[in-house]
């Protein structure tokens, strides 16, 4: 028995292999007591083997988010149904074509964008039949689906630019830093996305100059009704390596600046709360302010009251929320003293189960 504890105290010592550290070097930390109430943390012993190595790290395509999983599927079947549609009816298609298969991708995502340039047309009543379906289902896929991959890209542009902050900024404390970035996330967002769209139209209006042979105020003319998918038709991409192009191209553009001009609304809309927020914690309380914020109708108003009172004006919740809250709390409090202990959460989780 005593050999057994032998080893496991010497087992984290040998795993450790940092440099040994004295009392004096290692600054103080201030230790919180857990409250006796609160259910134990699940900590899970890693199983050591010596014969075994270390587990090896994910691959590539599990560490990438589950939702832009499911957008990349989504949009591949919806291209993938759509090119083989619009291909089995490219006799019913009408304008400048270049190749079958191609042509097809790149009405597809003309109608999904609802770009519309009119340089390819549906002609016939199955043609016109199915590009009235699609245009729907394009719709909704870019509104719902499609967002959430860009919402995903603005996410990784965001760690990167924390990063680079955090690097940048070393004189500031980690938290302090943090808090910053928290606070301004939609502001990163807005610039984020306003220079991924500045580098897309400056690809763009290159590639329509360069590919397309267009003047430089045609180029950027026709990047303008493409990314704000006006279309009027009269410049397109008419060669074969520029539909390749816009195949990607006009995906990507028309859903940043939808994203951009989102966030620019999410921005106004935080700026307006804040100023809601500061407007209630500077003004001065009032008789009628503690009337409402007795809950509980004694003439004194506590802690919990005020700060409940405070967060209804700021608009962070309402009175339903603080019903559907008490209401849980009621039904938690088994022995209906007030107060919530380990035993009263053990109760009421029996009692579900016996139910």
């Amino acid at each position: 028995m005593e050999n057994d504890t032998a080893r496991q105290s010497l087992l984290p010592a040998l795993l450790d292999r940092t440099p040994q550290t004295t009392n004096s070097d290692v600054p103080k930390i201030r230790r919180y007591r857990r409250c006796k109430s609160a259910p134990l943390p699940e900590h899970v012993t890693p199983e050591i083997n010596g014969n075994k190595s270390l587990p090896r790290s994910e691959s590539f395509f599990n560490k990438i988010h589950p939702s832009f999983r499911k957008v990349a599927i989504c949009l591949v079947i919806y291209l993938g149904v759509g090119t083989i549609c619009f291909y089995l009816v490219r006799n019913q298609i009408v304008g400048k074509k270049t190749n079958g298969i191609l042509d097809a991708v790149y009405f597809c995502v003309v109608t999904m964008t609802t770009v519309g340039y009119g340089d390819l047309v549906p002609n016939g009543t199955l043609s016109k039949l199915l590009a009235c379906a699609f245009v729907f289902t394009g719709m909704a896929l870019v509104g719902l689906i499609l967002s959430k991959a860009a919402d995903y890209l603005v996410e990784k542009q965001e760690t990167l630019l924390i990063s680079k902050t955090l690097h940048i900024h070393q004189q500031l404390g980690r938290t302090e830093m943090l808090k910053e970035l928290e606070k301004n996330k939609v502001r990163y967002k807005c610039f984020m996305m306003l220079a991924f769209l500045l580098v897309l139209i400056v690809v763009g209006t290159i590639f329509l100059a360069t590919v397309e042979k267009l003047d430089l105020v045609d180029a950027f003319y026709c990047v303008c009704s493409t990314i704000t998918t006006l279309g009027y038709g009269d410049k397109s991409f008419s060669t074969e390596a520029g539909r390749v192009f816009a195949i990607f191209w006009i995906l990507t553009s028309t859903i940043c600046v939808g994203q951009f001009f989102l966030y620019l609304a999410e921005l106004y809309t935080e700026r307006r709360q804040k100023a809601l927020v500061r407007w209630v914690l500077t003004r001065r309380v009032t008789n009628v302010d503690l009337e409402a914020a007795d809950l509980d109708n004694d003439g004194v108003v506590g802690a919990a009251e005020f700060i409940i009172y405070k967060l209804k004006e700021m608009g962070k919740i309402n009175q339903e929320d603080i019903a559907l809250v008490m209401e849980e709390f009621e039904d938690l409090d088994v022995d209906q003293s007030g107060t919530l202990s380990y035993s009263d959460i053990m109760l009421a989780q029996s009692s579900q189960t016996g139910r």
